[in-house]
């Protein structure tokens, strides 16, 4: 996973696109999104006492047409200016990407790095709070910059313990501060899509010969090949590399002989999962059961690759996956995260999504059963 960079118009522009397609629901809600201020301004508790205390002034100050009354409210709202003007040169000309690891795990510790970019020439930013966005999930993750120079860039990770397998999709950052007084935070939001997928966890086994839990392994072969390790002799024939010439034998008169060299073949598991339901909507202990199968599974299957034998896993969909050593466990792992629960029914069509990134299909090898 590389990293990208984006900014505010670009939500803007693909908005834009949006509205003239879909219903009249999501046209009017596109528009509504649209009408959204770029910024948002959020009372914290001390700004809400400050205004109290403004309000407070300003309302003794014209009862009884105090003049010093008056300069200290005067004093008050442009503390009120100087804070906006201040936390928006703070927000201004920010540019924040993103760096995601290239393999993350349930119930694994991870790092994001997030780095903030300040392009302007010579003011700095004070107190910048970057939380990380993602779809359908809660923005818990934060970081925090205390001063980015004019012209530098700042860089703070967060750690995260994924709880579910599967794509983690990343639409974006919330830039927030409260500089210069702390009286309000002041907001904006940058998009910046991003993919993530999250490993399911692997237990540790000791197979056995036979294999573990269903899984069938076919035992390793001997064939003719370019090995090793020797089969036989036999007499040269045309077409044969001299080096292969067994000196010994053929330096007794009986001709020119040859050394049969073996290769041996890999091993295959051959592994199972159904992932179709029982019926269109699936239940809680369904989907349970599934994850503990997906979770079994890949346990079995990063143990048969640490032997050294081939994984053969298929899907009661119809999904086929072939997986070799020496190609290690990701192309595996990234199979059963992106697997999910199919309608009964539904052949040849497994649910896997290789997301946007260009190294996710390395590995791969799925068939697909014909109808």
């Amino acid at each position: 996973m590389g990293m990208n960079d984006s900014s505010v118009s670009d939500g803007t522009l693909a908005k834009e696109k949006v509205i003239s397609k879909g219903s009249l629901f999501e046209r009017f809600k596109v528009r509504l999104l649209l009408l959204r201020p770029p910024r948002r301004l959020k009372f914290t508790r001390e700004g809400k006492y400050f205004i109290l205390v403004t309000f407070g002034v300003g309302f003794v100050a014209i009862l009884t047409a105090n003049n010093l009354l008056y300069i200290l409210l005067g004093v008050l709202l442009s503390l009120i200016v100087v804070s906006g003007m201040l936390s928006e040169a703070s927000l201004r000309n920010l540019r924040i990407t993103r760096k995601l690891p290239y393999r993350a795990q349930v119930s694994r510790r991870h790092l994001v790095e997030i780095e903030v970019h300040n392009d302007k020439s010579r003011m700095p930013s004070y107190a910048i709070e970057v939380e990380d966005l993602r779809k359908d999930q809660p923005a818990d993750k934060r970081c925090f910059f205390l001063k980015v120079s004019p012209g530098a860039s700042q860089v703070a990770a967060y750690q995260r313990i994924p709880l579910r397998r599967g794509l983690d999709r990343y639409i974006g950052f919330r830039v927030a501060t409260r500089f210069p007084f702390g009286f309000f935070e002041k907001s904006r939001e940058f998009r910046l899509p991003g993919e993530l997928i999250i490993y399911p966890a692997v237990d540790s086994l000791n197979l056995r010969s036979s294999g573990v839990g269903g899984g069938v392994v076919a035992g390793q072969t001997i064939e003719r090949g370019y090995g090793d390790e020797i089969v036989g002799i036999r007499m040269m024939r045309e077409g044969d590399d001299p080096r292969d010439i067994y000196w010994k034998r053929s330096a007794t008169g009986a001709g020119t002989v040859v050394i049969e060299r073996a290769t041996q073949t890999l091993s295959k598991a051959y592994l199972s999962i159904d992932n179709q339901k029982a019926s269109a909507l699936a239940s809680r202990e369904e989907r349970e059961k599934f994850e503990a199968a997906v979770r079994k599974t890949a346990s079995q299957a990063v143990a048969h690759l640490k032997r050294g034998e081939q994984v053969v896993l298929r899907t009661s969909s119809g999904g086929r996956l072939l997986a070799s050593p020496s190609e290690g466990r990701d192309a595996t792992l990234r199979f059963l995260a992106l697997i999910d629960l199919e309608k009964p029914g539904v052949e040849g069509t497994p649910s896997v999504h290789l997301a946007s990134d260009s190294q996710s299909g390395k590995g791969f090898k799925i068939l697909r059963r014909r109808k």
